[in-house]
């Protein structure tokens, strides 16, 4: 450990660039995992250690990044975890003695981000996650590597989780992060805070790799020198890919590589190296402009601040939610048509606005549907009949640029209302050729709104302005563990939810238990009340629909009942239901059942009754 923090406060250490563009490069397939090479294919792995170390790299990676549970058990390798680690340590230090280089190379444990199933929203607990990095940690300690590296991360909690198993092993940590353009991670953080909280976790060096380029990466360093005085680790990409002949180019020159490595010696990079695009020249290039340079001095300060979310705080009684504490709060959800015809969907909306509901809400693509877009028709019903929309937004149908231009939009249009959700995945609906985005999940959408509503975009940056949206999620109270979903609940809100509805629920126990356990948010949670139109209906949601169980003594009710028959006894136990929670519901959300608003109209009544 002495050895290698003491040689980076008296000499810049040059270290290593692109494992898996460059194993590409040597004829291994996209589809073919890296990190198994270290079995399969060693020598492989070795010659390009050797390559790097040819070039003037002191401090080389093993090729571990992505040798941990939740990438290894999809492909059947989890049994090989601790192998694949140890054997990663072992080759790069054979590399080493190979060049005689034994005693003049640091050799690092490299660790990447665990992998994040698109529209799985379930985060594992800290403990978990650091189990996982420490099933990689242990073995490369035991394989011999001189430190740890932690790198690529997006998410801090994450990062803060695989310092703590770093330092299971006693070695030197390097936490290092991927900053998109501005230096803020993908979730949103600020570089200043990031390095602050790595800090304070342990991390011995401070880094950023990857990102959009050299420039962005001196961006970043400048920006987490306000938040810790540990020196700076530098791993930048060679610049922007770009798409040629059916493979991705990048075209930062070497020269160009290394005029920027100068410059972030002096930004307090100790460490220089490369990411992806970055080559054996580029490293070349790079150790002989820098040679034998002592770190530069620079000085400590701490100058963080968070987003200021108080505006949106400030205005979460407003609009429908204006009357919450008075009295019953009342939203009903319409669908958007299939086609052109809106005539029938701005009539339930009059109906509702006379009846004294609060705001409609439309879906986005329900079951991952074809229906008309939300945001312009929440836009036609607010102007027609005066009462507030509030669009569902899911994180399926967009990419992160294009939910920030259309929350930006809404805004534009009047839209004060948003109900973040993640969405069915498009498998589930009936366009074959759909695919789902899910960049975000519902817990970072919120996050985003609630950046917009603080002046800022995913980057940061300014947007000349506030959005004024009162945010929304979903909530399950229908689940076995309504602990994990007050949990959930929680996050959401720290997040920056200001309200919740739930999911249909049939139950009055669950009722109960959900008003009981959500008391103490001090937000408004709204009781899903669906009512239902037959047996077939009963039956398909019970045993179909995620999120949705409806109790044995209500499916009974509704057995053999159809049409008339089952609408009206659907709505009569909807009716009951109503009456029980009275004194512990203060707000309702009423999905009206295949666009029927005469029954909401009159479930509205009941309620305001």
């Amino acid at each position: 450990m002495a050895k290698f923090l003491e040689f980076i406060q008296e000499q810049v250490l040059i270290g290593d660039g692109a494992i898996g563009t460059m194993l590409f490069s040597k004829g291994v397939g996209l589809d073919a995992n890296f990190e198994h090479l270290n079995l399969v294919r060693p020598s492989l792995v070795k010659e390009l250690h050797r390559e790097y170390l040819a070039a003037g790299a002191r401090f080389i990676e093993t090729n571990t990044f992505g040798a941990n549970r939740t990438r290894l058990a999809p492909i059947g390798l989890e049994n090989k975890i601790a192998e694949l680690n140890r054997q990663g340590a072992l080759l790069a230090r054979q590399a080493a003695i190979d060049a005689g280089l034994a005693q003049d190379v640091f050799i690092a444990g490299s660790i990447g981000p665990l992998a994040k199933i698109k529209g799985d929203e379930r985060t594992p607990e800290p403990d978990e996650m650091t189990s996982f990095f420490a099933e990689q940690a242990l073995p490369l300690a035991e394989g011999g590597v001189d430190l740890i590296i932690l790198e690529t991360f997006s998410d801090l909690d994450q990062l803060c989780a695989a310092i703590a198993a770093a330092k299971m092993t006693s070695l030197p940590i390097i936490a290092s992060m991927a900053y998109l353009e501005g230096g803020r991670t993908g979730g949103g953080v600020e570089a200043s805070t990031a390095a602050r909280r790595l800090t304070l976790a342990g991390a011995d060096l401070v880094g950023a790799n990857c990102g959009a380029g050299p420039r962005e990466i001196l961006i970043t360093l400048a920006e987490l020198a306000k938040g810790t005085g540990k020196p700076f680790a530098a791993f930048a990409n060679s610049g922007f890919p770009e798409f040629v002949d059916g493979r991705y180019i990048y075209r930062t020159t070497p020269e160009y590589f290394a005029e920027k490595g100068l410059e972030m010696v002096d930004a307090g990079a100790v460490l220089i190296g490369g990411c992806c695009g970055t080559t054996p020249e580029h490293i070349r290039h790079l150790a002989e402009r820098i040679g034998v340079m002592k770190p530069a001095q620079r000085q400590f300060f701490i100058s963080v601040a968070e987003p200021d979310h108080t505006t949106a705080q400030e205005e979460q009684k407003s609009g429908f939610l204006a009357e919450w504490g008075k009295r019953p709060v009342i939203t009903v959800e319409l669908d958007p048509p299939k086609g052109l015809d809106c005539s029938r969907v701005l009539a339930g909306a009059q109906a509702l606005k006379e009846a004294g509901v609060d705001a409609i809400n439309l879906a986005e693509n329900p079951l991952a549907r074809v229906r008309m877009g939300n945001i312009a028709l929440a836009r036609m019903i607010q102007e027609t009949t005066g009462i507030e929309v509030i669009p569902h937004m899911t994180c399926r149908d967009r990419n992160l640029l294009g939910l920030q231009s259309d929350l930006m939009g809404a805004s534009l249009l009047g839209i004060r209302s948003i109900l973040a959700v993640t969405g069915d995945p498009a498998r589930l609906g009936d366009q074959s050729g759909a695919s789902s985005v899910f960049d975000l999940n519902s817990f970072e959408l919120i996050k985003l709104i609630a950046d917009l509503n603080s002046g800022v975009n995913a980057l940061g940056h300014s947007i000349s302005g506030r959005t004024g949206f009162t945010i929304g999620c979903a909530f399950n109270p229908n689940s076995p563990r309504i602990d994990i979903q007050v949990g959930r609940l929680e996050k959401k809100i720290a997040a920056g939810a200001q309200f919740a509805q739930t999911q249909p629920v049939y139950d009055l126990a669950i009722a109960s238990t959900m008003a009981e356990s959500t008391g103490h948010l001090g937000i408004p949670v709204l009781l899903g009340i669906m009512p239902l139109v037959g047996e077939r209906n009963c039956e398909y949601l019970h045993n179909e629909v995620p999120g949705i169980t409806i109790p044995e003594a209500v499916r009974q009710r509704m057995k053999g009942k159809e049409k008339s028959e089952g609408a009206a006894e659907g709505l009569q136990i909807a009716k009951e239901l109503i009456e029980q929670v009275r004194g512990f519901v203060r707000g309702y959300y009423i999905i009206a059942p295949f666009g029927r608003h005469e029954v909401a109209v009159e479930l509205a009544t009941i309620i305001k009754g």
